[in-house]
């Protein structure tokens, strides 16, 4: 009898269990998970996403982005932490339902993916340390020299892109993390460091910081969010969202709260 009646409570546990679970993963109208907005990014590149002092509470940039436009669409936002070399693959798979992670809008990535309009613009740059010795004002002035950079970004795209048009023949040096690649620039293990430029305007505004910027690029890309192709119900929303987050001034807001500047023309209006 104790056997059955204990048999009977792991079924009861059991079933109670599936049905938390169904609960919890039923499909919503145009997401992967009812009533809440899953956003797929990889938290270690500041000031866009980047976890607070404790380790576990995701901010910055995208961070905020992705609040308002959840809670601008009925939904809770849902942070999912993942190594940048899988963050596709994640989409693909339903982790979640959208990129926020300062991914770039590129024509390869539109044969597979859709994105939003964009909401903000974004170039290119180098750093190097304050004291440096080195005269560089310009990508062809790393000729020989060790370049970090963060591995499938484009600035990644951008260094291999001097080195195979423009002959700029440098030491490749490719990180998993953005943040990796400034600490061993800042500890003599590399020359130079590119970078977009909105990520080293958060290096080079530390207070004490020993990094300088030696060449800046035009705006010439521009961060979207990406969801699957095809998923045009959550799109339009997204795009309706960001649209009403310009016209009201949110975005403005947020700009200015990140970054310490309004960057509202770094985009098409």
């Amino acid at each position: 009898m104790k056997k059955i009646l204990k048999l009977a409570a792991v079924c009861a546990a059991a079933a109670l269990a599936f049905s938390s679970c169904s609960k919890k993963t039923e499909k919503g109208e145009f997401t992967v998970e009812k009533g809440t907005l899953k956003i797929g990014m990889e938290i270690g590149y500041p000031p866009f996403e980047y976890f607070d002092t404790d380790g576990k509470t995701p901010c910055g940039f995208d961070v905020e982005l992705g609040k308002e436009i959840a809670k601008r669409l009925g939904l809770k936002a849902d942070f999912v932490d993942i190594a940048w070399d899988g963050i596709l693959g994640g989409l693909d798979t339903d982790k979640y339902d959208a990129i926020m992670s300062a991914m770039t809008i590129t024509p390869e990535r539109k044969e597979n993916y859709d994105f939003s309009t964009p909401y903000i613009g974004n170039g290119q740059s180098l750093i190097i340390l304050k004291d440096s010795k080195l005269n560089i004002s310009s990508p062809a002035d790393v000729k020989g020299l060790k370049v970090g950079y963060q591995a499938e970004t484009t600035s990644d795209y951008f260094m291999k892109k001097q080195e195979k048009d423009k002959g700029v023949n440098y030491v490749h040096e490719e990180y998993d993390k953005v943040m990796n690649a400034y600490d061993d620039l800042r500890l003599g293990r590399i020359d130079a460091v590119c970078s977009d430029y909105l990520v080293a305007v958060d290096y080079l505004g530390k207070k004490g910081s020993p990094y300088q910027c030696v060449w800046k690029g035009t705006p010439d890309e521009y961060f979207g969010v990406c969801v699957k192709k095809g998923n045009i119900a959550l799109l339009d929303k997204i795009n309706d969202a960001i649209a009403e987050m310009k016209a009201d001034g949110t975005l403005k807001t947020i700009y200015e709260k990140v970054f310490g500047m309004d960057l509202s023309d770094s985009i098409p209006q």
